[in-house]
């Protein structure tokens, strides 16, 4: 009997997907269009089994709920690195044996073939993608160029976007500070380093329209709701290569991280789920991901050929977090550091936005 695989958010509460036999949930927008084209249909079209992409604005506590709950209706998910770390330290994400995953199309063993850290004992990355800002280029154009632009109101007027929590928000406000991208993390780990992120937020605080599904952000430079928006670098991507909008990335103070995908614990069709991260996660599938939108494969055989856009003919290197001159003063999330700093920086974020 043919399966249906669903890439599936967290809407438990409203019982969504609970029909389909297999479960598969990602970020929606550009990115989730991307892994449809790129892993959903064609891993389809290979096994027979259907799959369903489901929208979320974040995977992640929507499946720690679920299994919780002991009411599991997502078979795959797509979380950030740091969540994939500490849900599988929680016992909430389902071990991958790394092994099953298949050789590069060079031959190269998985283990050998993913970039350092891309395997995890919960998680195989689909992506290397990146935090950044863009601005409208109408507003602007001559600028901005570095990370402490972004909270200069007097040389740029006009409202900022930000995501709504501690990540990768308060690193930036670090950066931006003048914090040397090798001492974030140090800064960061002492009561000093948070009052000094948050004394430096504090300089735009007035001026911050806060955004929290990916997106929003190009939706809020093209609505001229802010001038400059924080934004993930492939959202601003397709905006500019698809919409035509004029947007411009600015890469100083780029924080990147690994996607992964996970299989919850008590995933109803789990050897199926097994399969589909297989698939999504061989050479193939992630050329076609970053065929699709502008994130980094996790893969070395990935990267041999050059990669184009599904235009058919913009050249994707110079639009990855990982091209060398992206990465001159690029921070690295630390998932360590989020693992053991996240609740409580956000429990401080969520009282500092109340002020």
């Amino acid at each position: 009997m043919k399966k249906t695989l669903i890439l599936s958010t967290a809407l438990i509460s409203l019982g969504f997907a609970a029909h389909a036999d297999v479960t598969v949930m990602s970020w929606g927008g550009a990115y989730g269009a991307a892994q449809t084209e790129a892993h959903v249909k064609p891993w389809s079209a290979k096994t027979g089994n259907a799959a369903v992409m489901v929208d979320s604005d974040n995977p992640a506590p929507a499946i720690k709920a679920m299994v919780e709950a002991g009411n599991v209706t997502v078979d795959v998910a797509s979380v950030e690195y740091a969540d994939a770390i500490r849900l599988c330290d929680e016992g909430i994400l389902e071990p991958i044996d790394a092994s099953k995953l298949p050789a590069g199309a060079d031959g190269t063993p998985a283990t050998d073939d993913f970039l350092p850290g891309a395997i995890t004992e919960c998680g195989v990355s689909t992506d290397i993608w990146s935090n950044v800002f863009a601005y409208d280029t109408t507003k602007f154009p001559e600028g901005p160029k570095t990370a402490a632009d972004f909270f200069d109101l007097e040389k740029f007027p006009g409202k900022r976007g930000l995501r709504k929590g501690a990540k990768a928000v308060l690193e930036f406000a670090l950066i931006a500070d003048g914090v040397p991208v090798s001492e974030v993390y140090s800064v960061l780990s002492t009561p000093e380093g948070v009052d000094r992120a948050f004394a430096k937020l504090d300089t735009i605080k007035s001026q911050v329209v806060w955004w929290e599904a990916g997106a929003q952000p190009p939706q809020l430079l093209a609505d001229g709701e802010v001038a400059m928006t924080t934004a993930y670098n492939g959202r601003i991507f397709n905006a500019v290569i698809e919409e035509g909008k004029p947007f411009q990335i600015v890469w100083d103070g780029q924080i990147y991280e690994n996607e992964m995908y996970v299989v919850p614990k008590g995933a109803p069709n789990k050897d199926l789920a097994m399969d589909f991260i297989a698939y999504a996660t061989s050479t193939e599938g992630l050329r076609a991901q970053a065929q699709n939108i502008s994130y980094g494969p996790a893969r070395k055989s990935a990267m041999k050929e050059e990669l184009i856009f599904k235009d058919g003919k913009t050249v994707m290197a110079p639009h990855l977090p990982t091209a060398p001159e992206n990465m001159t003063n690029a921070l690295e999330t630390s998932s360590e550091f989020w693992v053991d700093h996240d609740a409580e920086l956000n429990e401080r974020f969520q009282a500092w936005l109340s002020q």
